[in-house]
Protein backbone atom coordinates (compact mmCIF):
# COMPACT_ATOMS: atom_id res chain seq x y z
CA UNK A 1 0.00 0.00 0.00
CA UNK A 2 1.86 2.92 -1.10
CA UNK A 3 0.89 6.27 -1.34
CA UNK A 4 2.78 9.26 -3.55
CA UNK A 5 2.92 12.61 -2.75
CA UNK A 6 3.65 14.49 -6.17
CA UNK A 7 3.30 17.53 -7.60
CA UNK A 8 0.22 18.49 -10.51
CA UNK A 9 2.36 18.41 -13.94
CA UNK A 10 1.39 22.40 -15.23
CA UNK A 11 0.82 20.60 -18.73
CA UNK A 12 0.76 17.40 -19.70
CA UNK A 13 1.11 13.62 -18.14
CA UNK A 14 3.94 11.38 -17.21
CA UNK A 15 4.56 9.47 -20.41
CA UNK A 16 4.93 5.91 -21.27
CA UNK A 17 8.26 6.05 -21.41
CA UNK A 18 8.61 7.39 -18.05
CA UNK A 19 9.71 11.28 -19.17
CA UNK A 20 9.40 13.38 -17.01
CA UNK A 21 5.99 16.16 -17.05
CA UNK A 22 6.47 18.72 -18.38
CA UNK A 23 6.09 21.96 -16.12
CA UNK A 24 6.72 20.04 -13.10
CA UNK A 25 8.49 21.92 -10.58
CA UNK A 26 11.62 20.46 -9.22
CA UNK A 27 11.14 19.39 -6.16
CA UNK A 28 11.61 16.80 -3.25
CA UNK A 29 8.97 14.28 -3.10
CA UNK A 30 7.82 11.80 -0.83
CA UNK A 31 6.82 8.46 -0.68
CA UNK A 32 4.91 6.42 2.59
CA UNK A 33 4.35 2.80 2.81
CA UNK A 34 2.43 1.17 4.68
CA UNK A 35 4.51 0.80 8.07
CA UNK A 36 4.12 4.32 8.18
CA UNK A 37 7.59 5.22 7.14
CA UNK A 38 8.27 8.31 5.07
CA UNK A 39 11.19 8.22 2.39
CA UNK A 40 12.64 10.92 0.77
CA UNK A 41 13.11 10.42 -2.99
CA UNK A 42 14.97 12.71 -4.83
CA UNK A 43 14.48 14.87 -7.50
CA UNK A 44 17.07 13.88 -9.60
CA UNK A 45 15.45 10.21 -10.06
CA UNK A 46 13.24 9.74 -13.13
CA UNK A 47 9.64 9.86 -11.79
CA UNK A 48 8.32 6.58 -12.80
CA UNK A 49 11.32 5.60 -10.31
CA UNK A 50 8.55 5.93 -7.47
CA UNK A 51 5.29 4.92 -9.12
CA UNK A 52 4.76 0.88 -8.68
CA UNK A 53 3.13 -1.25 -10.18
CA UNK A 54 -0.45 -3.08 -9.68
CA UNK A 55 0.95 -6.24 -8.04
CA UNK A 56 -2.22 -7.75 -7.02
CA UNK A 57 -2.96 -8.38 -11.21
CA UNK A 58 0.03 -10.67 -10.95
CA UNK A 59 -1.64 -12.96 -8.59
CA UNK A 60 -3.75 -15.46 -9.90
CA UNK A 61 -6.16 -17.11 -8.19
CA UNK A 62 -7.07 -20.59 -8.08
CA UNK A 63 -10.67 -21.72 -6.12
CA UNK A 64 -10.96 -25.14 -3.99
CA UNK A 65 -7.06 -25.17 -3.98
CA UNK A 66 -5.32 -27.30 -2.13
CA UNK A 67 -8.88 -28.44 -1.10
CA UNK A 68 -12.47 -27.46 -1.34
CA UNK A 69 -13.24 -24.01 -0.33
CA UNK A 70 -10.54 -22.16 -0.18
CA UNK A 71 -8.82 -19.64 -3.01
CA UNK A 72 -5.39 -20.06 -3.54
CA UNK A 73 -3.70 -17.19 -4.35
CA UNK A 74 -0.86 -18.13 -6.89
CA UNK A 75 2.32 -16.33 -6.97
CA UNK A 76 3.89 -17.75 -10.17
CA UNK A 77 2.89 -15.92 -12.25
CA UNK A 78 4.38 -13.07 -10.50
CA UNK A 79 7.41 -14.56 -10.23
CA UNK A 80 7.61 -15.20 -14.02
CA UNK A 81 7.12 -11.30 -14.31
CA UNK A 82 10.97 -10.11 -14.05
CA UNK A 83 9.21 -6.07 -13.92
CA UNK A 84 6.88 -7.62 -11.28
CA UNK A 85 9.93 -9.30 -9.21
CA UNK A 86 11.70 -6.15 -9.73
CA UNK A 87 9.30 -4.05 -8.46
CA UNK A 88 8.90 -5.89 -5.26
CA UNK A 89 12.65 -5.96 -4.55
CA UNK A 90 12.22 -2.14 -4.60
CA UNK A 91 9.24 -2.00 -2.36
CA UNK A 92 11.65 -4.26 0.36
CA UNK A 93 14.24 -1.81 -0.42
CA UNK A 94 12.38 1.00 1.29
CA UNK A 95 11.51 -1.66 3.86
CA UNK A 96 15.16 -2.26 4.90
CA UNK A 97 16.31 1.09 4.19
CA UNK A 98 13.62 2.24 7.24
CA UNK A 99 14.76 -1.01 10.01
CA UNK A 100 18.61 -1.04 8.84
CA UNK A 101 18.81 -4.87 9.23
CA UNK A 102 22.08 -6.73 9.08
CA UNK A 103 21.06 -10.13 7.70
CA UNK A 104 18.06 -11.14 5.44
CA UNK A 105 16.08 -14.11 6.65
CA UNK A 106 14.16 -16.27 4.67
CA UNK A 107 11.84 -19.17 4.82
CA UNK A 108 12.08 -22.19 3.64
CA UNK A 109 11.11 -22.69 1.05
CA UNK A 110 8.95 -19.77 -1.17
CA UNK A 111 10.72 -16.84 1.33
CA UNK A 112 14.14 -18.18 -0.32
CA UNK A 113 12.73 -16.81 -3.59
CA UNK A 114 12.35 -13.16 -2.21
CA UNK A 115 14.69 -12.87 0.88
CA UNK A 116 17.78 -14.11 -1.12
CA UNK A 117 17.28 -11.04 -4.65
CA UNK A 118 16.49 -8.63 -1.56
CA UNK A 119 20.10 -9.46 0.51
CA UNK A 120 21.65 -9.29 -2.99
CA UNK A 121 20.10 -6.32 -3.84
CA UNK A 122 20.61 -4.58 -0.81
CA UNK A 123 24.45 -5.73 -0.22
CA UNK A 124 23.34 -7.89 2.53
CA UNK A 125 23.89 -11.47 3.81
CA UNK A 126 21.09 -14.10 3.65
CA UNK A 127 20.18 -17.01 5.86
CA UNK A 128 17.59 -19.64 5.23
CA UNK A 129 15.72 -21.21 8.16
CA UNK A 130 14.92 -24.24 6.70
CA UNK A 131 13.45 -27.83 7.78
CA UNK A 132 14.35 -30.42 9.52
CA UNK A 133 17.54 -32.73 8.11
CA UNK A 134 18.18 -29.75 5.66
CA UNK A 135 20.75 -28.15 7.13
CA UNK A 136 24.87 -29.13 7.94
CA UNK A 137 26.34 -28.73 11.10
CA UNK A 138 24.95 -27.69 14.05
CA UNK A 139 21.67 -26.35 14.39
CA UNK A 140 18.85 -24.85 16.59
CA UNK A 141 15.47 -25.04 16.04
CA UNK A 142 11.95 -24.73 17.30
CA UNK A 143 8.79 -26.61 17.51
CA UNK A 144 5.53 -25.29 16.53
CA UNK A 145 1.88 -25.94 16.52
CA UNK A 146 0.10 -26.45 13.41
CA UNK A 147 -4.02 -26.76 12.84
CA UNK A 148 -3.29 -30.10 12.99
CA UNK A 149 0.09 -31.69 14.22
CA UNK A 150 3.14 -29.74 14.91
CA UNK A 151 6.25 -28.72 12.41
CA UNK A 152 9.90 -27.65 13.33
CA UNK A 153 12.41 -25.21 11.81
CA UNK A 154 15.94 -24.93 12.12
CA UNK A 155 18.93 -22.58 11.36
CA UNK A 156 22.73 -23.14 11.62
CA UNK A 157 24.14 -22.34 14.79
CA UNK A 158 26.49 -19.63 14.43
CA UNK A 159 24.55 -18.05 11.37
CA UNK A 160 23.06 -15.05 13.57
CA UNK A 161 26.31 -14.76 15.74
CA UNK A 162 27.06 -11.29 16.83
CA UNK A 163 23.51 -10.33 17.83
CA UNK A 164 23.02 -9.14 14.11
CA UNK A 165 19.91 -6.98 13.25
CA UNK A 166 17.57 -9.28 11.38
CA UNK A 167 14.41 -9.03 8.84
CA UNK A 168 12.04 -12.07 7.95
CA UNK A 169 11.07 -12.18 5.07
CA UNK A 170 8.65 -14.81 3.33
CA UNK A 171 6.14 -14.89 0.61
CA UNK A 172 2.69 -15.25 2.60
CA UNK A 173 1.75 -14.06 5.63
CA UNK A 174 -1.81 -16.37 6.79
CA UNK A 175 -2.12 -17.65 10.30
CA UNK A 176 1.26 -16.26 11.13
CA UNK A 177 2.37 -19.37 13.14
CA UNK A 178 5.69 -20.25 10.88
CA UNK A 179 6.71 -16.62 10.56
CA UNK A 180 6.05 -16.60 14.47
CA UNK A 181 8.03 -19.23 14.95
CA UNK A 182 11.30 -17.65 12.94
CA UNK A 183 11.13 -14.89 14.87
CA UNK A 184 10.85 -16.63 17.97
CA UNK A 185 13.94 -18.59 16.85
CA UNK A 186 15.72 -15.36 15.59
CA UNK A 187 15.55 -14.24 19.29
CA UNK A 188 16.56 -17.26 20.83
CA UNK A 189 20.04 -17.14 18.12
CA UNK A 190 20.12 -14.15 19.93
CA UNK A 191 20.05 -11.75 17.04
CA UNK A 192 17.85 -8.77 16.92
CA UNK A 193 14.41 -9.00 15.10
CA UNK A 194 13.65 -5.21 13.39
CA UNK A 195 10.50 -6.55 11.45
CA UNK A 196 8.66 -8.69 9.05
CA UNK A 197 8.29 -8.62 5.45
CA UNK A 198 5.44 -10.37 3.38
CA UNK A 199 4.26 -10.51 -0.55
CA UNK A 200 0.89 -10.93 0.30
CA UNK A 201 -1.14 -10.64 3.52
CA UNK A 202 -4.55 -13.14 4.28
CA UNK A 203 -5.89 -9.96 6.54
CA UNK A 204 -8.50 -11.91 7.43
CA UNK A 205 -6.53 -15.17 9.14
CA UNK A 206 -4.93 -12.36 11.59
CA UNK A 207 -1.87 -13.66 11.35
CA UNK A 208 -0.37 -10.18 12.76
CA UNK A 209 -1.40 -10.88 15.87
CA UNK A 210 0.67 -13.50 16.24
CA UNK A 211 3.92 -11.92 15.73
CA UNK A 212 5.47 -10.50 18.40
CA UNK A 213 4.22 -6.97 19.90
CA UNK A 214 6.10 -3.71 18.87
CA UNK A 215 8.04 -5.39 15.80
CA UNK A 216 7.24 -3.41 12.41
CA UNK A 217 5.47 -5.44 9.83
CA UNK A 218 5.03 -4.68 6.52
CA UNK A 219 3.04 -6.62 3.91
CA UNK A 220 2.82 -5.54 -0.40
CA UNK A 221 -0.67 -7.00 -1.17
CA UNK A 222 -3.15 -7.34 1.55
CA UNK A 223 -6.27 -9.08 0.86
CA UNK A 224 -9.41 -8.76 3.41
Amino acid sequence: MVEVDLPTPATGEASPTGDRPQGLPQRVNQVKVSMGSTFTVSDQEPVNAIFFMDLAATIREIPDFPKPGILFRDINPLLRNPAAMSDVIKRLERVCDEVRPDLIVGIESRGFLVGAPLALHCALGFVPVRKPGKLPGDVIGIDYALEYGSDRLELQQEALTGSPRVLVVDDLLATGGTAAATGSLVLSAGAELVGFAFVIELESLGGRESLPAGVPVESLIRYP
